[in-house]
């Protein structure tokens, strides 16, 4: 008797797959260049990628500078990206079963948690701040009608708490209908949140008369300037840490190009949908916070906080399309991934839909409102250290097996990924070797250690591209020594 996806059911192991799980039909190959494309403008407009560019100019860069490194950054990510979403492309599997020709159908279940528990937290900070924006709006229609004390041990006023549940509840309803209503979501959101991002950037430069001072301010890097000489010491930490934004969801792209119609797609959906949309992004930041010194007198790059100062129909406009950015980001980045991390811990049990829901509830477990001060530094630490499951991904594709995979072995027990009782221990050790080099940096950067020796802490900056080389090369040794 064949699968739904054309494979022997026989010959499957039931605790290794669920029909989320099997390689895509033919008929579920639906997404074009436009639709990966349109995923990408929906990730890439929330929030945190608005935060970007000031995070840069805070350093000490001006906006050209910024601007430029956020593209290089997401050229970089980008090569990954494409690689790695050619298994989905080309096979039809997700992230988890791809992770089995590496890792063991066993072993794989460590990184895909992983990449899980980290979309969590993200999951639930976006919530959050989507529950956020809802609040300013009824805060500001009513006069301030719902503004009241925090409840004790929430720490948030009940509107806040009831706005947030809200917004998660609207989670809820997508991640129920699958898939393809995210497809649904994100492509007719994108132009939509395009036309916002340019009508934000027009609004600014009519009220500012043209983009003030930050436009015009020089590099802080620059002669005679406060940091002067120190370009490349700030550079290539924001590098990484630009790279690492955007790291984790290289992991899963599988995730999402398991739908697509061919190669050409993936390929183009992706290199039109990330590296542009995220530098245009980065410059309307930019742009929009500078006019503000010379509309309010100060630099608001908090885009909440500009809204509740533009007032009047606005507001709610500029809220709209911040609610439905930031839910076209969480779903494609924060649900996905880790509801088939879940899955794949017992596949027989935990589909797909039902992976998301333990995603939805850990996500508001997490309390985002009390742990976002603290949780964002902690994430993107471990972001870092998710490069080695990339490096090991990438080794074992291209190089070990020449994107050549057995699609029935990655959905059984005792075929050729079976390692030792379905653990590879060339990929599990060869992630911990990539992992090594940055374990000193990590500490320092969460705050478990007050320092570290100069030569980690500069092997931390680099943390993504070490994790990822020292974890391919550990891989392709350790596969010849304990696979022969």
């Amino acid at each position: 008797m064949l699968s739904r996806s054309g494979l022997p059911a026989d010959d499957l192991d039931p605790d290794l797959y669920n029909e989320d799980q099997l390689p895509t039909t033919v008929a579920e190959r639906t997404w074009t260049w436009v639709s990966i494309s349109a995923l990408w403008v929906g990730m890439v407009v929330c929030i945190p990628t608005y935060l970007l560019a000031s995070y840069l100019i805070g350093a000490g860069m001006d906006w050209k500078q910024a601007v430029i490194t956020i593209l290089l950054a997401n050229a970089i990510v980008l090569i990954p990206m494409v690689l790695i979403g050619h298994a989905g492309a080309k096979y039809g599997i997700p992230f988890p079963v791809l992770l089995r020709s590496s890792f063991g159908p066993m072993g794989a279940r460590i990184p895909a948690v992983a990449r899980g528990i980290v979309a969590c937290g993200w999951f639930g900070i976006q919530t959050w701040v989507g529950g956020s924006a809802i609040y300013v709006i009824l805060n500001t229609l009513s006069g301030g009608l719902f503004a009241s004390e925090a409840l004790p041990i929430l720490g948030i006023n009940l509107t806040e708490f009831l706005c947030f549940l809200a917004f998660w509840g609207l989670h809820l309803y997508f991640i129920k209908h699958g898939t393809e209503s995210i497809r649904w979501l994100e492509t007719w959101s994108a132009p939509f949140l395009i036309a916002m991002g340019l009508a934000l950037l027009a609004w600014a430069w009519v009220k500012a008369g043209g983009f003030g001072p930050m436009l015009s301010a020089p590099s802080q890097f620059a002669p005679g300037q406060p940091k002067e000489g120190q370009f490349w010491s700030v550079f290539w930490p924001s590098l990484t840490g630009m790279i690492g934004y955007w790291a984790t969801l290289a992991l899963n792209i599988p995730d999402f190009t398991r739908h697509a119609r061919s190669q050409k797609d993936q390929f183009l959906g992706q290199l039109i949908g990330l590296p542009l949309p995220m530098a245009l992004f980065a410059f309307i930041s930019a742009a929009v916070t500078s006019a503000t010194i010379v509309i309010y007198g100060e630099a608001i790059w908090d885009p909440i906080q500009l809204t509740e100062r533009m007032g009047g129909v606005g507001i709610i406009v500029a809220l709209v399309a911040l609610i439905v950015a930031t839910l076209t980001t969480n779903l494609a980045a924060n649900v996905v991934a880790p509801a088939h991390g879940f899955s794949n811990l017992a596949p027989s049990r935990i589909n797909l839909r039902r992976g998301g829901y333990i995603t939805a509830a850990i996500g508001l477990a997490m309390f985002p409102w009390l742990l976002i001060n603290h949780i964002v530094d902690l994430l993107v630490a471990f972001s870092a250290l998710l490069g080695p499951i990339a490096g090991v991904m990438l080794a074992d594709y291209y190089l070990l097996r020449g994107t050549r995979l057995s699609v029935p072995d990655l959905f059984r027990r005792g075929g050729i990924y079976e390692g030792s009782g379905g653990n590879n221990w060339a990929g599990i050790g060869a992630l911990i070797l990539g992992i090594l080099p940055n374990i000193l940096g990590f500490m320092v950067a969460i705050g478990l250690s007050s320092s570290a020796p100069a030569l980690f802490m500069s092997i931390y900056t680099y943390a993504w591209f070490v994790g990822l080389f020292v974890a391919g090369i550990a891989y392709l040794v350790l596969s010849k020594l304990l696979n022969r």
